[in-house]
């Protein structure tokens, strides 16, 4: 049998408190049942209905649609999609996750404009 060691303050030599649990600065659990668009590395993109997600933010969504890419020009989105259905996306390559209503795009304001 093997006893757990209990951390000690080294300075005191009392038993050090547990650490503070890490809270998520993810907030998906609003975004459950909802509509979101999901941006991955390597440019794919995909929306649909969020049905879960774990703290590796690993996505479970259903009705799930991807957008297509230009044939011509493959940096470039189009609006045709293809239906996938319920997907799993590994949360190593998510980089953004938003919610699909009231999404727009916005101008850069880091891009000067061009002066005349």
């Amino acid at each position: 049998m093997s006893k757990e060691k209990t951390p000690y303050n080294k300075n005191t030599g009392t038993p050090a408190p547990p650490p503070p649990k890490k809270e998520s600065i993810l907030e998906l659990n609003r975004l459950i049942d909802a509509k979101v668009h999901v941006k991955c590395l390597g440019g794919r993109e995909v929306f649909g209905t969020l049905k879960g997600y774990d703290e590796l933010v690993n996505l479970v969504l259903d009705d799930t649609e991807e957008y297509l890419r230009d044939p011509d020009d493959l940096s470039k989105i189009t609006e045709t999609t293809r239906k996938l259905g319920l997907v799993v996306v590994r949360g190593t390559q998510v980089s953004l996750v938003s919610p699909q209503d009231g999404m727009e795009e916005i101008a850069n304001p880091f891009i000067a404009a061009d002066q005349d």
